[in-house]
């Protein structure tokens, strides 16, 4: 008799136990369905993606032009430069520069300079995009707000500006097309 009586407690707690596992699980599954929704929102929106890269035809761009484009709301300047810009860029020791950096760092193809066109002093958008903007003493930007001159790599070279301008990630797609982001 003693025997009936323990297998009825052995058999009863092992299916309290089978009930309380698979409440837990129902619950969990519950808080999942519950929680995904309100996860699944925080992620960006798909406007906001659409702005996270942008793909740029370089082929209607002359050697020597410069243009702007939009990014993530910043402006981002394309150069295709001439080799008198690209030597001129080449042959600056490094000693001279306040934030050093070789041309050959600051490009994926020698003739297609990339880079966020903010100033790194205070945030103003560098002049030297149009022929009549004032480039500066080393050719390449110049920022009116502060005084500070970049080369024709991007290159800080005088004013108050601590580094030279961003490079954005970037690559070339094929020979004239790129994707920013």
């Amino acid at each position: 008799m003693a025997t009936v009586e323990a297998d009825k407690e052995h058999e009863g707690a092992t299916r309290r136990d089978f009930i309380y596992v698979a409440a837990g699980a129902v619950g969990a599954v519950g808080v999942v369905a519950v929680a995904w929704p309100l996860i699944d929102q925080m992620n960006p929106s798909a406007d906001v993606l659409a702005l996270s890269s942008t793909e740029v035809d370089l082929s209607p761009i002359e050697e020597g032009q410069r243009i702007v484009v939009k990014w993530r709301g910043k402006p981002v300047f394309i150069d295709y430069r001439t080799p008198q810009e690209i030597a001129a860029a080449r042959a600056v020791p490094l000693s001279e520069l306040p934030d050093p950096a070789t041309d050959e760092e600051r490009v994926q193809k020698p003739q297609w300079l990339i880079m966020i066109g903010v100033c790194t002093h205070l945030g103003c958008i560098p002049k030297g995009n149009k022929p009549s903007d004032a480039r500066g003493d080393y050719g390449g930007w110049f920022c009116p707000c502060h005084g500070s001159h970049y080369d024709t790599a991007g290159r800080i070279r005088k004013g108050p500006a601590p580094k030279n301008l961003v490079l954005p990630d970037y690559k070339f797609l094929d020979d004239h097309l790129i994707k920013i982001g």
